[in-house]
């Protein structure tokens, strides 16, 4: 799906064409600020576009680019390396000391170290009163008092407002200014930049309607309704009308609208009132290997980690073929309906019936990785993991001592009792830990103890498809409530480690404004499921005809039949688990091979295209 660009100039929809004066063409290049929340601060997905974006922005802009976000300590400490207070943005920063506005100017410590400036919205919180009027007095938007959150997004966009006012001040009279928002949270400068009529290009860019997202999660035919909804409605029923509100006069307010693909746009249209100009979809930064079999032999190393922890859960109750064992993942924020847990479970459970008729041999291995309140780590999964490193410990040692006694009788001309080449202490060890190992119960199928796991979706859905992780059962499940982290004892892996350890990610989403979860898998080669409802999965279907034989499986979600979708995905899961391991890797290699068309080097052009039509549509003010 190439970029979308309409011909009108301003949301009216009349059309307009606008060519760059000979005066503008005389003075210096533009300057780009890109604002957001998530600059230096991870918090979500947002964090990762505009973190994997800055290589590709800082090769085409230079020192012409900086980010602009929240100041946090946590920052302060991990993300920034402090820069001296030179040049326009220096300056700016120096003057905004000078007022008391803690500003702070460095460079984000990622990939391409772009500039940054960090702003410390509480510094004007003494006037947040005052900030509000104005907000609700010039543009409608009313806010709680005691909302912290609501607070820190509105004096944020305050700083920001002043730094951009300070910035034209010094620089808008030799050069163009662009300033790119990422939503609702870095949105709140624009309206008020707009009525002091700053002389710069705004783009504000959505990457899933407040709104949108609410109304997915409370109704099961959000897609069919979603030309009949009554948006300020809605908003106050779900109480989020301030969000609603600071991003539709965003929206409205930018000289370009944007957003990640045709399935947000929708939502843009019918509920805030604005088609997006142009889309921009997702990428990321894709390393392409100089041989074939170096990330194969990834694959096989982290899949080894997979490995030891599925012989510490299973097998003290049971064993199975681990050479015969497909790893599957799904993962994302806890949104049970519009992740897809629901029917990914429903699948599983689907999946296990039909390999349980067909006699098959495979052993399915799925995790389900999100974000829960739990108390700790289930003592059991802890224990077993701790007697499997013990296993490893004695194996070690005798395998260390077998080697060395079996050379010297060798030399001598003997073939030993294997027996003799072992001390009793060891035997002793081994045989105590064979009889502690075993155990009677099934494998549990939570990793943790969760605060309250009787009103989990995620359990109450395998309770009731009575995925138990029996014996007899070829499909097993993990439910994993806490971030895949190198720290965590059961895995000891870094996420993006345990996802090259897996055979295929599954994302069958109801709500997924673009979708970065099979974007990842395809970066490392790994085949994915992903649904015509996420935004990427639209984007595949559009672009990619072919992306079923590449390994990118879409269920078709846009049926309001939400039983022959799920009966679709076991399609999907049941053909893949039937390859074999040659199949696999020639699949994970065709995934691979494509991966470089969702690098930000191809995918950046979409911004490039946003950007230039923000500076025609100011061109002859």
């Amino acid at each position: 799906m190439a970029a979308r660009r309409s011909t009108s100039s301003t949301s009216s929809g009349k059309p307009k064409t606008r060519r760059v004066s000979k005066a503008q063409t005389r003075r210096g290049e533009p300057l780009l600020m890109e604002i957001a929340w998530e600059v230096c601060n991870q918090l979500g997905g947002i964090y990762t576009v505009i973190r994997s974006k800055v290589p590709a922005m800082v090769e085409q802009w230079g020192n012409r680019y900086v980010l602009v976000g929240p100041y946090t300590d946590n920052a302060m400490a991990t993300e920034f390396e402090p820069a001296p207070l030179t040049g326009p943005i220096g300056q700016v920063v120096k003057q905004l000391r000078e007022m008391g506005i803690g500003a702070h100017y460095g460079r984000w410590l990622v990939t391409g170290r772009p500039h940054v400036v960090l702003l410390n919205y509480l510094d004007v919180m003494n006037r947040l009163h005052e900030i509000k009027y104005r907000l609700f007095v010039d543009h409608g938007i009313e806010s709680p008092k005691d909302d912290e959150l609501l607070n820190n997004v509105i004096a944020f966009g305050e700083v920001t407002r002043m730094f951009l006012q300070m910035l034209a001040h010094r620089e808008s009279g030799r050069r163009p200014l662009i300033a790119h928002f990422h939503e609702w949270m870095a949105g709140t400068a624009i309206p008020m930049l707009r009525r002091e009529q700053w002389p710069g290009a705004t783009v504000f860019t959505t990457h899933a309607t407040m709104l949108g997202r609410y109304l997915a999660m409370n109704d099961g035919s959000f897609y069919e309704h979603l030309h009949d909804y009554h948006a300020d409605t809605e908003a106050k029923h779900f109480n989020v009308e301030t969000q609603f509100r600071i991003e539709r006069a965003a929206a409205h307010g930018s000289h370009v609208f944007t957003t990640v693909s045709d399935v947000t746009a929708d939502e843009c249209r019918h509920l805030l009132g604005r088609a997006p100009e142009i889309l921009l979809p997702n990428g990321l930064n894709i390393k392409r290997w100089a041989a074939a079999h170096e990330f194969q032999n990834l694959h096989r190393e982290y899949k080894e980690k997979l490995h030891e922890f599925t012989i510490g859960h299973f097998f003290p109750s049971y064993h199975f073929d681990l050479d015969n064992t497909v790893y599957m993942f799904t993962s994302g924020r806890y949104e049970f309906r519009n992740k897809g847990f629901d029917m990914t479970i429903e699948a599983l459970a689907r999946l296990n019936h039909r390999l349980q008729v067909a006699g098959s041999d495979k052993t399915v291995i799925c995790f389900i990785i999100t974000k829960r309140p739990v108390k700790s780590l289930n003592v059991g999964a802890l224990s077993t993991n701790a007697m499997r490193k013990e296993f490893q410990t004695i194996s070690e040692g005798i395998t260390q001592q077998i080697g060395e006694r079996l050379v010297r009788e060798a030399a001598k001309g003997k073939v030993p009792d294997f027996n003799s080449l072992v001390d009793e202490y060891w035997l002793v060890r081994l045989r105590r830990m064979i009889h502690v190992w075993r155990r009677h119960e099934l494998p549990s199928i939570v990793t943790h103890d969760l605060v309250d796991d009787g009103k989990d979706d995620v359990l109450n859905r395998f309770r009731a498809c009575h995925l138990w992780n029996e014996e007899n059962s070829p499909v097993k499940v993990i439910y994993h409530p806490d971030f895949i982290t190198p720290t965590n004892p059961l895995f000891g892996l870094e996420y993006d480690q345990f996802v090259r350890a897996c055979h295929l990610g599954v994302f069958p989403s109801y709500y997924e404004p673009w979708g970065y979860t099979p974007l990842e898998c395809i970066a490392m080669g790994i085949p994915a499921v992903t649904s015509d409802l996420s935004g990427f999965g639209s984007y595949l279907a559009q672009v990619l005809p072919d992306h079923t034989d590449k390994g990118l499986y879409v269920v078709n979600r846009r049926q309001p039949n939400w039983f022959q979708a799920a009966e679709q995905l076991t399609n999907f899961l049941f053909d893949f688990v039937q390859l074999n391991s040659r199949q696999r890797i020639s699949l994970r290699n065709r995934v691979e091979s494509f991966s470089d068309h969702f690098d930000w080097g191809n995918l950046g052009k979409h911004y490039q295209e946003a950007h230039a039509l923000a500076l025609e549509r100011i061109s002859d003010v």
